[in-house]
C-alpha cells in the first residue's frame, strides 16, 4: 500500500520492472556469468538487471499523462461549444442526452474489459460519489455556459484547486497556509473582475449582451461547479488504478441520467429539439464529454494532480479562441483581467501541492 499524498488520494504506483528473477526450483546455484549466458529477462551487457531497449519498451511514456490532459481539455472545449451552439434545449436535458449517448459508449467497453458493473466493493462509496458529484457539475457547467459567455464560464470553473485546498483544510486536517489564502484572494479577485457587480464597479458594468440577471446565475452555476469538481477530481485521484476508468465513468453517466430525469420531471423542461443541426450537436456533445471524461480519467491515473491541473488551465486558452472565432464576441479587458487571476491562482496551487508532494 502507497501512502497517501497531500490530496488525500492514495498515490498510484509507478509501472517498474523487477530487478531480479526468482529462480525455479532445482537450478543452480552458481551465478549466470558461469553458465557463460545471462539468466531470462536479464541484460546481456550487465548480466542483472533489464535494461537498454528491453526496458525502454516497458517503461511509461513520459509526458503521456500531460498529452492526455492536454487532449481532454481539447474535447472538453469542443463539447462545451456546442452546448453554447445548441438553441431552445434546457441544460438539464442536454445532461441527459449526453448521458444516454456516453452510455450507449461504456456498456460494450464494460463487457468487453470484463469490468464488471458495479466495482470492488470497497471503492462502491466512492464511485457512487464521483457518479452524484460529476453529474451535478455537469448539469452546472452547462447552465452556465448557456447563461453567460463561453470564456466567463470557462475561467470560473478553474477556481476549482482553491476550493481543493479548502477542502483538505476542513475535513483532511492539512495545513492551509499563507500561500493557500493568496491563492484563495486572487481567486475571489478574478470571479468579481468577471462578475462585475454594479456595487463595485457602477451601474453601467452590469450593461451586457444578456440580462445582468441571467449572467449572475450562470456565474454562480459556474462557481458551484468549481467546488463539485473539486471533490470529483479528488475521489477519482483516491481511487487510482484500483478502479477500471470505464466503470467510473459508468457511475457518472448512469447517476447523471438518473439525476436529470427527475430535474427535468421536476421543472417541466423536457422538449425534443425542432432543428437537425441541434440533434447533430447534442450528439457531438455526447461522444466529445466521453472522449474528454476518458482521457482525463486516464490522466488521473499515470500522473499527479499537480501537473494535470495546471494542463487543464488550455480549456481557457481554447474556450478564448472559439468565442472569437465562432461568436465574434471579443472578451472584455475586465475577462481578460479576471481570467488572468483565475489561471495564476490555480497554477500556483498546483505547483504548490506538486512540490509539497515530490519532496
Amino acid at each position: 500500500m502507497r501512502p497517501v499524498d497531500s490530496d488525500g488520494a492514495a498515490e498510484v504506483p509507478e509501472p517498474g520492472l523487477p530487478l531480479t528473477d526468482d529462480a525455479p526450483q532445482g537450478a543452480s546455484e552458481e551465478p549466470a556469468a558461469a553458465a557463460g549466458t545471462p539468466g531470462p529477462c536479464r541484460c546481456w551487457v550487465c548480466g542483472n538487471s533489464p535494461c537498454g531497449s528491453e526496458a525502454k519498451k516497458k517503461a511509461r511514456c513520459p509526458g503521456l499523462g500531460l498529452f492526455y490532459t492536454l487532449l481532454s481539455a481539447f474535447l472538453f472545449s469542443v463539447g462545451s461549444l456546442f452546448v453554447k451552439k445548441v438553441q431552445d434545449v434546457h441544460a438539464v436535458e442536454i445532461s441527459a442526452f449526453r448521458c444516454v449517448f456516453q452510455m450507449l459508449v461504456v456498456i460494450p467497453c464494460l463487457i468487453y474489459r470484463k469490468s464488471g458493473f458495479i466495482g470492488p466493493k470497497g471503492q462502491r462509496i466512492f464511485l457512487l460519489l464521483r457518479g452524484v458529484l460529476g453529474s451535478t457539475a455537469m448539469i452546472l457547467l452547462y447552465y452556465a455556459f448557456q447563461a453567460t459567455s463561453l470564456a466567463d464560464a470557462t475561467v470560473i470553473t478553474f477556481s476549482s484547486p482553491v476550493f481543493t485546498s479548502i477542502f483538505a483544510w476542513i475535513f483532511l486536517k492539512e495545513k492551509y497556509s499563507p500561500w493557500d489564502a493568496l491563492f484563495t484572494a486572487f481567486t475571489i479577485t478574478g470571479v468579481i473582475l468577471i462578475v462585475r457587480p454594479p456595487f463595485l464597479f457602477g451601474a453601467s458594468a452590469a450593461s451586457t449582451d444578456e440580462s445582468y440577471s441571467v449572467h449572475l446565475k450562470g456565474t454562480f452555476a459556474a462557481v458551484a461547479h468549481a467546488v463539485f469538481a473539486a471533490v470529483t477530481m479528488v475521489i477519482i485521484r483516491k481511487m487510482g488504478k484500483s478502479v477500471d476508468y470505464f466503470l467510473s465513468i459508468w457511475y457518472y453517466v448512469v447517476l447523471g441520467l438518473l439525476e436529470s430525469v427527475i430535474v427535468l420531471f421536476i421543472i417541466g423542461e423536457w422538449s425534443l429539439p425542432y432543428c437537425g443541426l441541434d440533434r447533430l450537436f447534442l450528439i457531438l456533445i455526447g461522444l466529445f464529454g466521453l472522449g474528454g471524461q476518458v482521457f482525463l480519467t486516464k490522466a488521473l491515473q499515470i500522473e499527479k494532480a499537480g501537473p494535470v491541473a495546471i494542463m487543464r488551465t488550455m480549456d481557457v486558452v481554447f474556450a478564448f479562441i472559439f468565442q472569437i472565432i465562432f461568436f465574434n464576441d471579443m472578451p472584455t479587458w475586465w475577462t481578460v483581467g479576471g481570467a488572468l487571476c483565475v489561471v495564476a491562482s490555480s497554477t500556483g496551487a498546483a505547483i504548490r501541492k506538486w512540490c509539497q508532494s515530490s519532496k
